[in-house]
């Protein structure tokens, strides 16, 4: 009977798990101060990246490529010359055209002066009506030959000016689908290099048509900024401005579909890439931010443990907003200046005495 009261003794001389307020030491916890700044209100979204200008270009008539003056990925200005397609047989229909149009000129010159002849003719009563009319209709349907065969000139000076192929915009090349030598065709069903102009450079993105009335009192403002960057690198961001809002909701989405324009002067941005994009509405000044590793969940919602003078910590619930970073917007429940525990929370309870970590004292914000 003795030994079991005893053990009963030695059972209730237990206590909780290190870290409870009442039984337990400080709880080594990290801290950081909560701070106030002016902060941006801003949209996020996946874009695409759509070249400025995209041409694909082909041949306006067939032959043999005699000369490629580029390299594939290369970046060529407007109308600099990229290919040869031999130009000896337009040459010689150009000189053609040219040997008709001098025939049929002569002939036309002849029969006007003929008109001309039965027409005093006719006034002179020693030549019929009908004579002096077909002279005429034989000179005037020369004439139209003639210049039936101007139209003809102009179509082969221009089929021999197609034989060299000029870029229609500056921009960067793509793969070369041609080498010299290669027989093409007039207007083949693949470009022989398409050419797309990145600098400036578009974003596609959609968002929300709940956010259309928000974004337009915004613009109405002032121009709206839009930041792209890659997923793997957040640190490389473009800088650019809403461009175009289009003029309908997709019904199958619910979005609207926006476009930001982008210098890409030192070409980030590349066609076809998918990117973070970032739309700033305006800035709200006086906000509360904390790490974002002090703001917990619970069941009644977010909250965060704040330190307390005497080195205990009260549970404080908070509403948050968006995440800048590492930092989190606290709309309600903060203020700045106040510290707030970022690592150890597992461990505390409301009331919980804490030491710093590291020697860490209450006032080190953890934030630049």
């Amino acid at each position: 009977m003795l030994g079991m009261v005893l053990i009963v003794n030695g059972c209730s001389g237990g206590g909780p798990p290190s870290g409870h307020p009442q039984w337990g030491g400080p709880v080594a916890v990290l801290v950081a101060r909560s701070i106030q700044k002016t902060v941006p209100v801003q949209l996020h979204a996946i874009g695409t990246v759509d070249a400025y200008a995209s041409v694909a270009v082909k041949p306006q008539v067939g032959g043999q490529i005699i000369g490629v003056y580029f390299q594939q990925g290369q970046q060529v200005a407007q109308d600099q010359r990229l290919f040869d397609i031999d130009p000896r047989p337009y040459r010689a229909a150009l000189d053609q055209a040219r040997a008709t149009l001098a025939r049929d000129q002569a002939q036309s010159d002849q029969a006007s002066r003929d008109a001309a002849r039965w027409q005093a003719l006719y006034q002179s009563r020693t030549a019929s009506q009908q004579q002096a009319e077909q002279a005429q209709a034989q000179a005037d349907e020369l004439k139209a030959v003639v210049e039936a065969d101007k139209a003809n000139v102009r179509t082969a000076k221009l089929n021999l000016e197609f034989c060299r192929i000029l870029s229609p915009i500056a921009g960067r090349a793509g793969a070369l689908m041609v080498q010299a030598g290669n027989i093409i065709k007039a207007n083949p069903d693949n470009p022989i290099v398409t050419i797309n102009q990145i600098k400036p450079i578009y974003v596609q993105f959609s968002l929300p048509e709940k956010d259309l009335p928000l974004i337009r009192r915004y613009m109405n403002r002032d121009p709206l900024t839009v930041e792209a960057n890659p997923p793997s690198a957040p640190e490389q961001v473009s800088t650019g401005a809403l461009d175009f809002i289009d003029n309908s909701v997709d019904t199958t989405t619910g979005t609207i579909q926006f476009r930001g324009l982008f210098r890409n002067r030192d070409e980030a941005l590349w066609p076809g890439e998918f990117v973070n994009v970032t739309l700033t509405l305006t800035e709200r000044p006086n906000t509360v931010l904390v790490p974002s590793q002090a703001v917990q969940s619970g069941e009644q919602g977010n909250y965060v443990f704040v330190l307390q003078p005497n080195q205990s910590v009260r549970l404080q619930p908070v509403v948050i907003g968006d995440t800048l970073g590492a930092m989190t917007i606290i709309k309600r429940g903060l203020h700045a200046g106040e510290t707030v525990v970022t690592d150890g929370q597992v461990q505390l309870i409301p009331g919980s005495r804490v030491k710093i970590k590291s020697g860490l004292g209450p006032t080190r914000t953890g934030v630049t």
